[in-house]
C-alpha cells in the first residue's frame, strides 16, 4: 500500500479533468488491488463512490476480481441494511451485476441476497423497491439454482408489490407507481419463465384468498394475458424445475432466452435471428386510471400488445427505443416540467436500472 499512502489525494485525482492523470491513478489503484488481499481498499472505494458518485471509482468497483468480490459484496450488504444508503448501494449493485462478473455464481451464497430479499419484503420506499426488484430480475438468470432456497421469498415479493400497484399506499407519486408496475411486470415474466410450475402453484394459492382477488383481477390477470402456456406446465413438475441438473448446461443468456420464448410481448419475445432482451421494455398495464397527459412516460402511440387482446383504459410505458437510448418523450422539454427530484430519479435511477434488463441479453450474447 505504499503507493496509496495518501489515498485521499489519489481519490480526488481520479476525477481529474486530465485524462492522463485519471488513467495513471486508476492504474495505481488496480495494481494495489492486485497486490493487496484485504478489504480496506475496496471499502474505501465504496465509501468514496457513495459520497461522490465518481465514475472512475465505479469503473474500478465494477471490474473487481477475486478475492475482492467478497469484500465488495460484504460492503454492499452492510449498506443495504442502512436506510440512508440503501438506494445508492442498490444502484451500485445494479451496475455490478449488469456486467455479469466472472464470480456472479457467488451471488446466491453471499449474505447480500437474503438482505436484498428482506429489503424487498419490508421496505416502504417505492423508489428503493423499484430499484431492488430490477436488480433482482437481472440477478435471477445468473443464479437459477438459488430458487430452491429462496423461491418463496421471490413469490412473496411479487405478491406484496403486486398489491402495491393496486392499493397505492401512502402518498406515492403516480409516475413512481408506473415504474414499480413495470418492474413487477418484468418480475412476473422472469418467475413464470424460470419456475412456471412453482409460480403457478403460488398464484393459485395466493390469489384464491378473498383479500387478494381484486389484485389478481386488476394487476396479475392482465399480465397472464401476455404469456404463452409454458411447456414445463405440461412436461415438467415443481421438483424438476428446481433440480440443479436442469440448469447445469445453461448459461445466463440461455435462461433469459427461455424466459423470452413464453412471452407474447413483441419486445420481450424471441426473434428469428436470435434474442434481444427488452430493447424497449414496453409494458401494458390494463385497468390503470392515470391520465395519460399527466406524465411524459406514457406513449399512447406505442404498438405494445398489438398482436394480443388489450383491455381498455390501457397505459403504456415506453422508456427505450430499439437502440436503448432515451426516446423523444423522455428527452423532450416536457420532461423538464417535472420536479427536479423526480427528473433526477427518472434519469439516474429508473432508466439505468431498466436498462439492466436490456443489456443483460445483449452483453450475454456478444461479450462473453
Amino acid at each position: 500500500m505504499a503507493q496509496l499512502a495518501n489515498i485521499g489525494e489519489l481519490l480526488s485525482m481520479l476525477d481529474s479533468p486530465t485524462l492522463g492523470v485519471r488513467d495513471d491513478v486508476t492504474t495505481i489503484f488496480k495494481d494495489s488491488l492486485n497486490s493487496e488481499r484485504g478489504p480496506m481498499l475496496v471499502n474505501t472505494l465504496v465509501d468514496y463512490y457513495l459520497e461522490t458518485n465518481s465514475q472512475p471509482v465505479l469503473h474500478i468497483l465494477t471490474t473487481l476480481q477475486e478475492p475482492h468480490d467478497k469484500h465488495l459484496l460484504d460492503k454492499i450488504n452492510e449498506y443495504v441494511g442502512k436506510a440512508a444508503t440503501r438506494l445508492s448501494i442498490l444502484l451500485l449493485l445494479g451496475h455490478v451485476v449488469r456486467l455479469q462478473p466472472s464470480w456472479k455464481h457467488k451471488l446466491s451464497q453471499a449474505p447480500l441476497l437474503p438482505s436484498l430479499l428482506k429489503c424487498l419484503k419490508m421496505d416502504t420506499d417505492v423508489v428503493v423497491l423499484t430499484t431492488g426488484v430490477l436488480v433482482l430480475i437481472t440477478m435471477l438468470p445468473m443464479i437459477p439454482q438459488s430458487g430452491k432456497q429462496h423461491l418463496l421469498d421471490f413469490f412473496d415479493i411479487f405478491g406484496r408489490l403486486s398489491s402495491w400497484c393496486l392499493k397505492k399506499p401512502g402518498h406515492v407519486t403516480e409516475v413512481y407507481l408506473v415504474h414499480l408496475h413495470a418492474s413487477v411486470y418484468a418480475l412476473f415474466h422472469r418467475l413464470y419463465g424460470m419456475y412456471p410450475c412453482n409460480f403457478v402453484s403460488f398464484l393459485r394459492s395466493h390469489y384464491s384468498m378473498k383479500e387478494n382477488v381484486e389484485t389478481f383481477e386488476e394487476v396479475v390477470k392482465p399480465m397472464m394475458e401476455h404469456v404463452r402456456i409454458h411447456p414445463e406446465l405440461v412436461t415438467g413438475s415443481k421438483d424438476h424445475e428446481l433440480d440443479p441438473r436442469r440448469w447445469k448446461t445453461l448459461e445466463t443468456h440461455d435462461v433469459v432466452i427461455e424466459c423470452a420464448k413464453i412471452s407474447l410481448d413483441p419486445t420481450e419475445a424471441s426473434y428469428e435471428d436470435g434474442y434481444s432482451v427488452s430493447h424497449q421494455l414496453s409494458a401494458c398495464f390494463p385497468h390503470r386510471s392515470a391520465d395519460v397527459t399527466a406524465s411524459p412516460y406514457v406513449d399512447t402511440q406505442n404498438s405494445y400488445g398489438a398482436a394480443t387482446s388489450t383491455p381498455s383504459s390501457t397505459s403504456r410505458l415506453m422508456l427505450f427505443n430499439p437502440a436503448g437510448q432515451l426516446p423523444q418523450s423522455l428527452s423532450s422539454p416536457s420532461t423538464r416540467l417535472l420536479p427536479e427530484p423526480l427528473q433526477v430519479w427518472c434519469h439516474s435511477v429508473c432508466l439505468p436500472l431498466l436498462c439492466l434488463l436490456m443489456n443483460l441479453g445483449h452483453w450475454s450474447r456478444f461479450s462473453m
